[in-house]
């Protein structure tokens, strides 16, 4: 992955970073960042000498056919982990088991806490159980990081990338090992969490939105949905208008 993509978006992106005496030259941590785009999952890796493993849907890995085994080469490569969203729990049972797993072999463990990309920009609220379980059980450090202007590189439904610099802002490690123990607690879990929001806040001077990612996709989902129908049902009153018209100038022409 290094060689075969981060160099080259080395060479055509040239991303900045700042704060890479971070990351630890060695043991697990935690790597919890805000998300953009679906490049950040490559960007970030790309920048570091370490192999960083983000965990991914499972549908990539399972996918048949020719094309469906070179998506599932290519998250292989790149460090991604197939996670499997069917159970009782879905993705975050997974997540959280995945992630213990790659954090005692003594790597680094990505996650996005807002548990998904932001819709618009912004930041909004960290889901508590994935980041807070595995950091607690695990007594690893988190490093938050702040991905800078990638949505801008790829916005959600583009496929063809802009060229332009990206940054990658990371901050000082942050432990909890203070609340070992407590991660049955779901204050101690969103207290945990709302810290590392907070810091990727300050890091990447975004905009923070106390509701879910998922909650405000949803919505604005439903708002263009409303708007769509609002503009569908305006269109069909003015042709009904230009109608009616036209039958009164028909009914006058024909009076006269």
């Amino acid at each position: 992955m290094k060689v075969a993509i981060g160099g080259p978006l080395k060479v055509a992106f040239r991303p900045w970073v700042e704060g890479l005496e971070n990351i630890p030259a060695e043991g697990p941590a935690i790597l919890a960042s805000n998300h953009l785009s679906f490049s950040d999952s490559f960007f970030l890796p790309t920048m570091l000498d370490r192999k960083v493993t983000f965990i991914a849907k499972a549908e990539y890995f399972t996918t048949p056919g020719v094309k469906g085994r070179l998506t599932a080469a290519f998250f292989k490569g790149v460090g991604q982990l197939p996670v499997d969203r069917s159970g009782a729990r879905g993705a975050g049972e997974a997540a959280v088991r995945s992630g213990i797993e790659v954090l005692e072999r003594g790597e680094l463990f990505g996650i996005y806490p807002e548990g998904t990309r932001s819709p618009d920009g912004r930041l909004y609220r960290g889901k508590p159980g994935g980041l807070a379980r595995v950091a607690l059980a695990t007594g690893a450090p988190v490093i938050p990081v702040a991905m800078i202007d990638t949505e801008k590189i790829q916005p959600p439904g583009k496929v063809v990338p802009k060229l332009m610099r990206p940054g990658i802002r990371i901050g000082k490690p942050l432990d909890f090992r203070r609340y070992q123990g407590m991660e049955h607690d779901r204050f101690v879990l969103r207290a945990l969490t709302d810290e590392v929001m907070y810091e990727i806040m300050k890091l990447s001077g975004q905009e923070y939105v106390d509701v879910y990612a998922t909650v405000a996709k949803r919505q604005i989902a439903e708002a263009a949905k409303a708007d769509k129908e609002a503009e569908k049902s305006a269109r069909a009153a003015l042709a009904q208008a230009e109608k009616e018209q036209a039958e009164k100038e028909k009914d006058a022409a024909r009076d006269v």
